[in-house]
């Protein structure tokens, strides 16, 4: 089963499809392409296929360049609605919780970021990416809660996400308060199961959203990271299941005083 999100030189998802079908790769190619609205240029040579800038500023960006050794940088985390108690005793209830970075070297420059949440140090592969790792634990644990909420398969969930970026979902300028402060940043949408042809066996998460938010003057450059199932009618106001991860601050392991940047607001 792969966990790579995103193939630098090869479409998103190629690999996903290819494996979950089983087809020859050409096939895989050619329905993946069609899926994401490739052309039939593209279909018949990946070499052509382009990754989307959406998927560049989540994936393949340099997040923590500028980020000093020995940093950890904070998350809070928020988990709350009805689904978050189905999800059973597994899950891991984020409500008032902090998920770290840990970055060893300056700008990550030998990699080894870890991540640690309330269960301790966790294991996120990041099969070369560059990308700050807290998006990656994002979107594994989004998925594995997805697995287990619906009896659906984990490659499912992940293609759809992963098509929905190949896609090219509009990078929206946006304001984000920050310590105080309005700051500019980057905000990327998406709806990953709203036209999905298999969507009426998973009905309560067609309209699931997806927010990423990134800003150059925050350490790590990770602002938001967030879902959202709406209630009745597509009520985000009222959200049947929230999830999100908020960039707090940038402390240096020692002397353990916040660096690089200010504390933001949820």
């Amino acid at each position: 089963m792969t966990r790579c999100w995103v193939k630098l030189a090869f479409v998103a998802a190629l690999s996903a499809v290819a494996a979950g079908s089983g087809a020859a790769p050409q096939a895989a190619v050619a329905a993946t392409a069609a899926t994401a609205g490739q052309s039939r240029q593209q279909a018949q040579d990946p070499s052509q296929a382009q990754i989307s800038n959406a998927e560049k500023l989540i994936f393949t960006q340099d997040h923590l360049r500028g980020v000093q050794a020995q940093t950890e940088l904070e998350y809070a985390a928020v988990h709350g609605g009805s689904l978050a108690v189905q999800g059973g005793e597994k899950a891991r209830a984020l409500r008032g919780d902090v998920v770290r970075v840990f970055v060893p070297s300056a700008d990550n420059a030998r990699g080894g970021a870890t991540i640690v949440d309330q269960g301790g140090n966790v294991d996120v592969p990041t099969d070369g990416l560059p990308c700050n790792p807290i998006v990656l634990y994002f979107l594994e644990r989004d998925i594995a809660q997805m697995e287990r909420l619906t009896g659906g398969q984990r490659r499912y969930f992940q293609k759809r996400v992963r098509l929905a970026l190949a896609d090219g979902p509009p990078i929206t300028a946006v304001t984000q308060e920050i310590g105080g402060k309005k700051m500019a940043a980057r905000q990327i949408v998406i709806q990953p199961y709203l036209n999905d042809p298999d969507g009426e066996r998973f009905p309560r998460f067609l309209a699931k959203r997806y927010t990423f938010v990134f800003a150059d003057s925050v350490p790590g450059k990770v602002v938001l990271l967030r879902t959202e199932v709406p209630g009745e009618h597509g009520d985000f106001a009222h959200p049947l299941h929230i999830e999100s991860l908020t960039f707090q601050a940038a402390l240096r392991a020692s002397p353990g005083k916040a660096v690089n940047g200010p504390h933001a607001t949820r």
